[in-house]
């Protein structure tokens, strides 16, 4: 997916959104027992009717800071566009990207 297209659908407001509109897939992680009870413990507190929701919150809620910081690095869109007509794949160029994050 292309970094302009999933910013314009991070920044839609997806909680006012039909579950239709957002089509969804199953994803299996493991986490350590005492973090899902922590997610079970507060999620209520939170407002949400479970810990799967809030999960996804956080996740979405990193997801939107990373993007933002990314979109917002104008040497790293730069550096992507330049990349992308030496003909460097757009996959090898986002598992750098990945890696950069990560370190």
């Amino acid at each position: 997916m292309k970094a302009e297209s999933l910013k314009k659908r991070l920044k839609r407001d997806w909680r006012s959104q039909a579950p239709e509109d957002r089509p969804m897939t199953t994803m299996t992680i493991r986490m350590p027992e005492d973090v899902i009870e922590d997610l079970k413990r507060i999620a209520p507190a939170l407002g949400f009717s479970g810990y799967q929701p809030l999960a996804r919150s956080y996740i979405g809620q990193g997801l939107r800071v990373d993007m933002e910081r990314l979109e917002n690095d104008t040497a790293v869109v730069a550096l992507i566009e330049n990349l992308k007509r030496h003909g460097v794949d757009e996959d090898v160029i986002q598992a750098a990207l990945s890696d950069a994050v990560k370190a």
